[in-house]
């Protein structure tokens, strides 16, 4: 971990110490604003999903603290006075951890969220609660299949081994979970309309498959497949976590106030 520095404090009174859960395309942006504030001391916790995370900014935390128990350790040894969860909104854990040590601790948790994406006009999704269903819902036919759902999930797809799958993801895999038939491209959002369009076409994909994690970063294949009027299956998300809410970069600033 890298120790935030000493960003002192304005008019003598002590900074106010903050611990980001980061991990969604929004806590970048909201680090970004964070850090033009010299009387915020903040910290960006990062699960270490990815070996070269994109830089934030703020000084930054990678891996786990061992449950709620460590959390709880870590806020108190660290003099945390607010928690900002802004996870990925599949990353239910971390955030169930963070609720239960900021209540233990009587710390304010509040939420940065998403809405999810809602089916439009021209649309054709299938919803499905996780990946072992959405790998059901291919059918027995082969499709070529665009599959963009992070490399952990790519394992319940071993199962349905007749499909072509074009994987995308920001790393590898492991070997292990790859189905048989599968070409894979590692690249990072945001994606373009026009481009995704465009990938879709040359590699001739029938079916979409992702998860239904909100926001406008990766929103792109949605508009692409609904243009093309290919079929999407899309892993509905889990609740929201049992926080206030945060609609904005502006209600989290307002939040730190």
């Amino acid at each position: 971990m890298t120790s935030p520095p000493d960003q002192g404090a304005l008019d003598g009174a002590r900074a106010l110490r903050v611990l980001v859960l980061g991990g969604a395309s929004e806590a970048r942006a909201l680090a970004a604003r964070i850090a033009q504030r010299p009387d915020i001391r903040a910290v960006m916790s990062l699960a270490g999903r990815t070996s070269a995370p994109v830089e934030t900014g703020l000084p930054t935390r990678i891996g786990g603290f061992g449950g709620v128990d460590g959390l709880i350790r870590y806020l108190s040894e660290e003099r945390i006075d607010r928690v900002i969860d802004a996870t990925h909104p599949f990353a239910t854990r971390i955030s169930a951890n963070a609720r239960f040590a900021c209540a233990a601790l009587g710390v304010p948790l509040a939420a940065l969220g998403r809405e999810p994406w809602r089916a439009r006009a021209g649309d054709r999704w299938t919803e499905v609660p996780n990946l072992d269903e959405a790998a059901k819902a291919l059918g027995s036919d082969p499709k070529r299949v665009f599959l963009t759902i992070g490399r952990l999930g790519v394992g319940a797809f071993r199962a349905e081994p007749q499909h072509e799958y074009l994987i995308r993801t920001i790393e590898p895999p492991e070997p292990s979970d790859l189905p048989p038939h599968r070409v894979l491209l590692f690249a990072r959002g945001p994606f373009e309309k026009n481009d995704e369009i465009a990938l879709m076409r040359e590699r001739r994909i029938e079916i979409v498959v992702t998860k239904n994690s909100g926001g406008a970063s990766t929103y792109a294949k949605m508009e692409a497949a609904r243009e093309l009027g290919l079929e999407a299956i899309v892993i509905a998300p889990p609740a929201p976590p049992d926080a206030p809410r945060l609609a904005d970069i502006d209600a989290a600033m307002a939040f730190l106030s």
